[in-house]
C-alpha cells in the first residue's frame, strides 16, 4: 500500500491576547510540516516564529530545487538521512534566528519553540522539536504523546521533584529550557516513526495542549467529520477553557495513495 498524508491547520489568537506569536506552515508535495511558539518582547516573538516555519520550509524546498540536501556539520551519528536533514534545517534555522536577535535591540533573546515533522520514502515520518510544543499521534483509538516538553516544570516531572498535578498548577510552566534562536547551540530531539495508514498525527503548541487533554483531543479528532473541521473544534475547545494563550494545531492523517498520484509522479519525471 502507498500511502500519503491529508492535512489541516489553523492558528488562533485567543481570547486574552492581542498578538498571535505561533506560526504554521506546511508543504505537501516535500512531506514537510511546522509548528512554532514565538517568545520575546514586543513582537519578537512574532518574528521569531514565523522565521522558524519560514526557514525549515525554505530549507527542504531549496534542496529539492538543487537536487540534494546541504547537511549541516557535527550531526550525531546515530542520526537517520531523514533526521540529518531535519537537524540541519533547524541548525540553520537557530543560526538565523539567533543572529537576527544580536542585531536589533528590539528583537534580543527572542526564541521559538519548533514541531516539525518529515513524511518521506512512503510511511516513514521524521519530527523533531524544541519546546513544550508537542505532537501526537492517535492510532487505533488510543492518543500518545510522542514528545517530551522541553520545559523547567517537565525537567523535574521526569527527575521526580514534582509530580504532574503540580506541573499543571505551576507557574512556571512557560519556562522553556530548550528553544530554536534563544542560543547559539541547539540540540533538537530527533526520532524516526513508522506511520500506518488510518494515524493522525496532531502537531500542537502549548495555547492548545495546556486546556484540552488528550482525551479531549481524541475525542474531538474522532467525532469530526473533517481535519479542517476537527482543528476549529480543538482551537474552539481551548477557547471554551479560557483561551489564556495563542493557539495552533496542524493535523496529519496517514491515507492510502490514490492511483492518480501515480500519474501525477509519472509526468513530473519526464516518463522516466
Amino acid at each position: 500500500m502507498h500511502l500519503m498524508l491529508e492535512s489541516a491547520g489553523k492558528t488562533d489568537v485567543g481570547c486574552v491576547r492581542t498578538n498571535n506569536e505561533d506560526s504554521l506552515g506546511w508543504d505537501d508535495a516535500l512531506g514537510i510540516y511546522v509548528v512554532c511558539d514565538g517568545m520575546g518582547g514586543a513582537q519578537a516573538g512574532e518574528v521569531a516564529s514565523r522565521m522558524g516555519v519560514d526557514l525549515v520550509l525554505d530549507y527542504f524546498r531549496k534542496s529539492k530545487q538543487n537536487g540534494g540536501y546541504t547537511d549541516a556539520t557535527d550531526i550525531p551519528d546515530d542520526l537517520s538521512p531523514a533526521g540529518r536533514h531535519l537537524w540541519s534545517a533547524i541548525q540553520q534555522a537557530n543560526a538565523a534566528i539567533f543572529e537576527a536577535g544580536q542585531k536589533n535591540d528590539f528583537q534580543q533573546g527572542m526564541g521559538t519553540t519548533i514541531v516539525a515533522a518529515f513524511f518521506h520514502d512512503d510511511g516513514l515520518l521524521t519530527l523533531a522539536h524544541a519546546g513544550d510544543s508537542r505532537v501526537y499521534r492517535l492510532r487505533n483509538g488510543a492518543i500518545e504523546q510522542l514528545t517530551q516538553d522541553h520545559s523547567l516544570v517537565a525537567e523535574q516531572v521526569r527527575r521526580g521533584m514534582m509530580s504532574v498535578e503540580q506541573a499543571e498548577r505551576s507557574e512556571l510552566q512557560n519556562i522553556i529550557i530548550r528553544a530554536l534562536g534563544s542560543e547559539q547551540a541547539l540540540e533538537p530531539d530527533v526520532q524516526d516513526l513508522l506511520a500506518l495508514h488510518g494515524d493522525i498525527y496532531v502537531l500542537a503548541t502549548d495555547g492548545l495542549t495546556k486546556l484540552v487533554k488528550p482525551d479531549a483531543l481524541k475525542t474531538i479528532i474522532e467525532g469530526s467529520r473533517s481535519l479542517d473541521n476537527a482543528c476549529e473544534q480543538l482551537i474552539e475547545a481551548a477557547k471554551d477553557h479560557g483561551g489564556d494563550d495563542n493557539i495552533t494545531c496542524l493535523l496529519l492523517r496517514v491515507v492510502e495513495r490514490p492511483w492518480y498520484h501515480k500519474l501525477f509522479d509519472f509526468a513530473r519525471s519526464g516518463g522516466n
